[in-house]
């Protein structure tokens, strides 16, 4: 299994409908599991951290009219480009992100405290020199999106445990950054989320990261190891 493919995806797979969005991967056969999501906001249709694919445009057009492309991780501009230019609507990025417009043909707009006048709220993760991850969270249907710190896919969980944190961030998991949120779903970057009870994943994920930590790490040397 290729731990990242970058060819374009004949069709992408949707994991996930619910009353406002919808979350997809176009590539599950890749170890990264790179999940992409859109959120429908009074019909108009908010695509974060996409990874392009065929039949993409039919599947957002289920949901409204594409208003923006939203970067949450300063590493996944992924497609942002294509998908942005061809619905003629800009990138968003956060009003703190450095240096991650500056490789967009399209044009770019910036948040600050909520995305636009979605009343979707924008919170900092991490500002650092290496990572600028920004969180969405949708109060109203109790939906966080957290696009890098915690995910499901293999290499970010053990197997008791529904969500797990990134391996950069075992040692000091941001807790004070996400514990401020009741979320009942939870959209992450890596892996298919969490669709009921999110808080409560999320609690134990961040709890357990450090003593989880050695179990992963050990789980990840098996897995690169030769046969």
């Amino acid at each position: 299994m290729a731990f990242r493919v970058d060819e374009s995806a004949s069709d992408v797979r949707v994991f996930d409908r619910f009353d406002g969005g919808v979350s997809w991967i176009a590539h599950p056969e890749e170890t990264m599991q790179r999940a992409s999501h859109a959120l429908e906001v009074d019909g108009e249709v908010w695509v974060i951290d996409p990874v392009d694919g065929e039949g993409l445009d039919d599947l957002l057009a289920e949901l409204g009219d594409v208003a923006g492309v939203v970067v949450l991780f300063d590493r996944h501009r992924r497609d942002a480009d294509p998908i942005a230019r061809r619905h003629d609507v800009p990138v968003y990025l956060p009003d703190w992100f450095d240096d991650v417009g500056d490789e967009l043909d399209s044009p770019v707009a910036r948040f600050g405290a909520e995305l636009a006048d979605t009343g979707l709220g924008a919170h900092v993760v991490k500002n650092g020199p290496y990572w600028q991850e920004a969180a969405l969270y949708d109060a109203e249907r109790r939906t966080l999106v957290v696009p890098e710190a915690v995910g499901t896919a293999a290499y970010f969980r053990t197997d008791d445990a529904r969500l797990g944190v990134h391996p950069m961030l075992r040692a000091f998991p941001p807790r004070d950054r996400l514990s401020g949120f009741d979320p009942d779903r939870i959209l992450v970057g890596h892996g298919e989320g969490v669709a009921t009870d999110g808080a409560a994943a999320l609690e134990d994920a961040l709890a357990g990261a450090r003593r989880r930590a050695p179990r992963l790490y050990a789980k990840a040397l098996r897995q690169l190891s030769p046969i």
